[in-house]
């Protein structure tokens, strides 16, 4: 045994996307193809979460839509070398990303999730008050240029008044 090397099993978290040539149940049915893989290569999966059909960020072999699944593994580093080759070779998964990850609890899976809607509600919160402040500008640009166009009415008329060789 080397001294450098674990041979302990690692917790790994895997991140895939699924193409768009699929429905939505074929695509579930190639997440647990992939989830099959990596027990094949002696993987515990022990967390999952399918995200369903997302919108990439840009087009990846011709597909602008793609099914996102997460999946967290453990299983001894040697065999991670394997799933990536045999992913990044499958023509039914468009990216993967393998990372090492923590080990989280269910109680600290529950409090990231709970914080991440209170900051998706405070995100929604903050694009309304800009809407309305944008409206608001709106309205004030609007009626300052009313009365721009008004003052310049004015002066027009003052300015024929004034010049008017009656008055003289």
């Amino acid at each position: 045994m080397s001294k450098t090397k674990k041979s302990e099993q690692n917790h790994y978290e895997m991140l895939f996307i699924i193409p768009n040539k699929f429905t939505e149940d074929e695509a579930k049915v190639q997440v647990t193809k992939v989830e099959e893989l990596v027990a094949a290569q002696g993987g515990a999966i022990t967390y999952r979460e399918y995200w369903g059909k997302k919108r990439l960020a840009y087009e990846i072999k011709h597909n602008h839509y793609g099914y996102y699944s997460l999946c967290e593994f453990d299983i001894d580093r040697a065999a991670i070398a394997k799933i990536d080759n045999d992913l990044r070779l499958s023509n039914d998964v468009l990216r993967h990303q393998i990372v090492v990850a923590p080990v989280l609890s269910n109680e600290t899976r529950a409090r990231q999730k709970s914080l991440s809607e209170k900051l998706a509600v405070k995100k929604e919160d903050n694009e309304k008050k800009v809407k309305t402040n944008e409206e608001e500008v709106k309205k004030n640009s609007t009626s300052t240029e009313e009365a721009i166009n008004s003052s310049k009415e004015l002066d027009e008329k003052m300015e024929g008044i004034l010049s008017a060789k009656d008055l003289l």
